[in-house]
């Protein structure tokens, strides 16, 4: 385990490394006069050349990455004309919009992002495990028939839609949800997750179909194996075999899935958070695509990208742990 755990590490390192090279040679090479954009549309060419030369865009692209690079580790300067500004470290650049460093502006996104993530995380997780629990539990009766359809449905609305139709009818018509106006958890608990709710369950109930299939059909194909066979021909009584023998083996790609799931989230769920009007980075992200800042939109595509590869990482481990055959592959 503890080779597969460095073997794990060592090759998220490297993706991450290489997705920064291939983000930032993929928006600084784009065609396009960098220090224009950063500047604006009515700087004169003096004043575009003095952008140029504060961040370094005369550089061959080796040494901008380098710079980079060394703005994550250990700060970097950026010069104003009037004076030098010290971003600290992890430093991704400045805002040209609001010369804000991008770092402090990624930090003030993600908690409601990570708001939105984990909420619906749980949700989902609990409604797509528990109906493909139940589906197998009811296996051949009406129940798995209905179950069945209801997850090809879900899994065939988009989350829009759903969500929409949530808006209409619990808080237009029946007004028993308020539309969604993000709280910060720090600043009221309470409203913070009623105001979450609507989000929470639009999610859910979109993302937790795959879930209940993966889960029937690892379950029935757990329950199928030799050993379970054992169990049950000793007497094993089928509640305590699947609880006790199964429930582990099944879970463990369901588990996988969930992780990576739940690393997109952070990624920025785009049309949730404009839907809802969730100020996340999924919708900071648009903005930065609509006003072309850079800096922003290069800091946010790698810390998602970071999220991912974690939830890669975390996945793999997650599953070696509950299936030991994992670590021996």
């Amino acid at each position: 385990m503890k080779w597969f755990l460095l073997r794990r590490i060592g090759g998220a390192l490297f993706v991450l490394l290489a997705l920064s090279v291939v983000v930032y040679a993929a928006f600084y090479v784009a065609p396009g006069n960098v220090a224009q954009i950063a500047c604006g549309p009515r700087c004169s060419p003096a004043q575009v050349a003095q952008v140029s030369e504060q961040l370094h865009l005369g550089d061959p692209l080796y040494l901008q990455y380098a710079h980079f690079l060394q703005g994550l580790f250990t700060g970097r300067d950026y010069s104003t004309g009037t004076g030098v500004l010290h971003c600290q470290a992890p430093c991704l650049g400045l805002s040209y919009q609001s010369d804000q460093q991008v770092t402090e502006l990624i930090l003030t996104k993600l908690p409601a992002t990570a708001s939105l993530a984990v909420g619906a995380f749980v949700l989902w997780m609990l409604l797509g495990v528990g109906t493909g629990l139940l589906s197998v539990w009811r296996r051949g009766r009406l129940t798995e028939r209905v179950l069945t359809w209801i997850t090809l449905a879900g899994m065939a609305t988009p989350v829009f839609v759903i969500g929409l139709l949530l808006i209409i009818v619990l808080v237009t018509a029946l007004q028993i949800l308020p539309f969604p106006d993000y709280v910060p958890l720090t600043e009221d608990p309470e409203q913070w997750a009623w105001n979450l709710l609507l989000p929470w369950i639009s999610l859910a109930l979109v993302s937790a179909a795959p879930y209940a299939r993966m889960t029937r059909a690892s379950m029935l194909e757990t329950l199928a194996e030799d050993h379970v066979r054992t169990f049950r021909a000793y007497g094993v009584g089928e509640r305590a075999l699947v609880g006790r023998h199964a429930l582990r083996g099944a879970l463990a790609p369901v588990i996988a899935l969930g992780a990576l799931d739940i690393g997109s989230m952070f990624g920025g769920a785009v049309l949730t958070e404009s839907l809802f009007g969730i100020p996340g980075v999924g919708r900071e992200l648009v903005d930065a695509v609509k006003h072309v800042d850079l800096p922003v939109v290069v800091g946010l595509v790698l810390v998602t990208g970071f999220f991912v590869v974690l939830a890669n990482a975390v996945a793999d481990i997650l599953q070696a742990m509950a299936d030991r055959r994992v670590v021996l592959a």
